[in-house]
């Protein structure tokens, strides 16, 4: 696809300088200074609302299927209501508001007036609230917060939670609660409230974003309005069309994860942009409402995961009107969480290229929730799939050599204070110069080059040795071997710590296997036991393994995940990261069929 014209749009053009040290690390940053920033997202608000006050902001589906929109106007007004009940009721950075919804105006509104007048929300995971067992991950989320009061859209479903594990505490909803959101939004606003948002300021905390708990009990991440407003800076002096251009967002991904709650959700107040609210998710129950959302919203910066990438290419594949709908108003892609499969990239470029005779640039980057999150990312056209960029400016990039990789150190305008309440972990989480260890490691895309860039060369605590002693690139290795799959599975958990050969246990991408079988309707086992499958799995296996180097590389056996990941027990996020040693530990018995000759074992070795 490469002969092919690119769409034109204006990006950074990054000037990347970088030292080597003495004791063997690499710095590496761009040249010059981050561009002003404001000192408060709410500054940005004012400023749309005062320009504009007319221009949605935010849109959601009602139950009709109708779209109900919001101006910048609207919301400041709304904002300013909540800010001022939040006052009257006594909540503080020590007593924030806890979140319970999903996304939708409520929520982002909820979250926006309470950290206009300095107090911090939390949005918690819904399955912490929802889930059958005994609430641990929330009730840790309380402990460390200590709430002053929760919203929900709708009390009935966190019933349970909030009388178990909120116990007393003030509940706002649309419905279900005693204090109606209707009620919060008729308060009589007072000076109390200009008063409260002029003492917030870049050290504010502005919320709590929880990291997902797959180690161990969720941490309360501190977000600081410096870190949200220099990040909103950071992202738009690399996505540079977007100081002319009014971004147009349509996105489901949860407001309690960073890549959404923060870059996605600030990124339309910051540039003054429309953020429509996709009720829709990449699953095969709710794909079809994303689908009819792209086919109206003309959107021109979009984001998703790889799992949903590749499921709106299969649904673009059989309709090019969608396709054409999807490409038309378009000017980049950008895709976060996991690893792109080569040809889900490269099925993406020719699907832009049929619908509008142009490739339009799908990139990607890398970030943390400690990093609010934008930290690398990728602008290069020509750059190799999963390539993740260079620094943002603003960032200096530590790499450090341990154990034959760089692992990733930073330091920034966008980095975290720290984890609330919590110095002994804040500690650990930064080293003597003061720089975040991030816990990825990274490998240069040409050696000795960081102009070049960096792929992702896995977690640091996910890799592993086998027992001849060599070590396994985790990161590197699940997306080499999903790409050469050919889309069956839309990711791979490698096994073998302590074995002398690799194996995996395959995450199924069912439409494809549909495809490839020619059954629909099928169960997830016979589906996943089913012949022809079996087959041309083992047949691409062993083309895979005959060009893999070395035993870090090789996969002689794999079988396929027939159980679906789980989400309460961290072996999944809800925006669809798999959690490697997650899943390794909860499922002991299959990695102990992998090596046992169970028949459900697809073998790829060679001949």
């Amino acid at each position: 696809m490469t002969e092919s014209p690119l769409r034109p749009v204006t990006l950074w053009q990054p000037d990347v300088r970088w030292t080597e040290r003495p004791d063997g690390s690499i710095l590496v940053w761009q040249d010059g200074p981050l561009g002003a920033y404001p000192d408060r997202i709410s500054d940005r608000i004012h400023h749309w609302a005062g320009l504009d006050p007319d221009r949605i902001w935010m849109a959601e589906r009602d139950a009709s299927g109708a779209w109900v929109k919001v101006s910048y106007g609207q919301m400041l007004h709304r904002v300013r209501a909540i800010g001022q009940r939040l006052l009257d009721m006594g909540l503080s950075t020590e007593r924030p508001l806890v979140i319970l919804s999903g996304n939708s105006i409520a929520h982002a509104l909820m979250a926006l007036g309470a950290q206009y007048v300095g107090i911090p929300s939390a949005a918690i995971a819904p399955a912490y609230s929802t889930s059958a067992g005994e609430f641990e991950k929330l009730r840790s989320v309380r402990d460390q917060i200590t709430p002053g009061a929760v919203f929900c859209d709708d009390a009935a479903p966190y019933a349970r939670a909030l009388a178990e594990v909120l116990t007393g505490l003030p509940v706002i909803a649309i419905q279900g609660a005693a204090l109606s959101l209707q009620d919060v939004l008729a308060t009589p606003v007072t000076a109390a409230v200009d008063a409260a948002n002029a003492a917030t300021g870049p050290d504010t905390v502005a919320k709590f974003l929880f990291t997902s708990g797959t180690t161990g009990s969720p941490k309360a991440v501190i977000q600081t309005q410096r870190m949200m407003c220099a990040n909103m800076e950071q992202m738009t002096d690399c996505y540079a069309f977007l100081r002319n251009e009014v971004p147009i967002i349509l996105d489901w991904a949860p407001w309690n994860h960073v890549a959404a709650g923060n870059l996605v959700f600030n990124a339309a107040i910051y540039n003054g942009g429309t953020f429509y609210i996709d009720g829709g998710r990449p699953t095969r129950d709710l794909m079809h409402q994303t689908i009819a959302n792209l086919r109206e919203v003309p959107t021109n910066w979009y984001f998703n995961v790889p799992f949903g990438y590749e499921m709106l290419v299969e649904a673009m594949r059989k309709d090019p009107t969608l396709a054409q709908a999807f490409y038309r108003p378009l000017r980049l892609m950008y895709y976060a969480g996991a690893a792109m499969a080569r040809h889900t990239w490269d099925a993406l470029e020719e699907l832009s290229v049929q619908a509008t005779g142009e490739r339009v640039q799908l990139a990607t980057g890398l970030g943390a929730t400690e990093t609010a999150p934008f930290s690398l990312f990728n602008t290069d056209p020509n750059a190799e799939a999963g390539c993740i960029g260079v620094p943002a400016k603003g960032i200096t990039l530590k790499l450090v050599p341990v154990e034959g990789k760089w692992e990733v150190r930073l330091k920034g305008p966008n980095v975290t204070p720290g984890y609330w309440r919590n110095a002994k972990l804040t500690r650990e989480a930064f080293d003597d110069e003061g720089y975040y260890c991030l816990g990825d490691a990274l490998r240069f895309a040409e050696p000795g080059n960081p102009a070049k860039g960096f792929f992702f060369d896995g977690r640091v605590a996910e890799n592993f040795k086998l027992s001849t002693g060599t070590w396994v690139s985790v990161g590197a290795l699940r997306a080499k071997l999903t790409d050469a799959l050919g889309g069956l599975a839309r990711d791979a958990v490698i096994v073998g710590e302590g074995e002398d050969s690799l194996g995996a246990l395959l995450v199924p991408f069912r439409p494809a296997i549909e495809a490839l079988v020619g059954q629909a309707g099928l169960s997830d086992a016979d589906l996943c036991a089913h012949p022809t499958l079996r087959a041309t799995i083992a047949e691409r296996l062993a083309a895979y393994n005959a060009t893999a180097t070395g035993s870090s590389l090789r996969v002689p056996r794999v079988m396929m995940l027939v159980q679906p990941l789980d989400l309460d027990r961290g072996e999944v996020t809800d925006k669809g990261s798999v959690n490697q040693r997650a899943v390794r530990s909860h499922r002991g018995d299959l990695v102990a069929a992998l090596y046992a000759g169970d028949p459900r074992v697809i073998s790829g070795k060679k001949g």
